[in-house]
């Protein structure tokens, strides 16, 4: 498994869910239920993971995403 994405924005980890989905890519999150543990919000980082033969991919997902802006 290897990271591609981290983040505390629910909006934006929803977005990567959907953009990683339609590619066909699968994915895996964690540390989700960890950062709501206090019920103020996310405070620990929520990690975005995919299997490593589909890392580059996703990447290139990702990075087309940064360049829209």
């Amino acid at each position: 498994m290897e990271e591609v994405f981290r983040t505390n924005d629910l909006v934006k980890l929803s977005y990567i869910r959907h953009l990683l989905s339609e590619a066909g890519i699968e994915i895996f999150v964690l540390d989700e239920h960890t950062a709501h543990i206090d019920g103020r919000g996310p405070l620990v980082p929520i990690r975005v993971v995919v299997h490593e033969n589909d890392a580059d991919r996703a990447s290139a997902v990702l990075n087309e995403l940064d360049q829209d802006g």
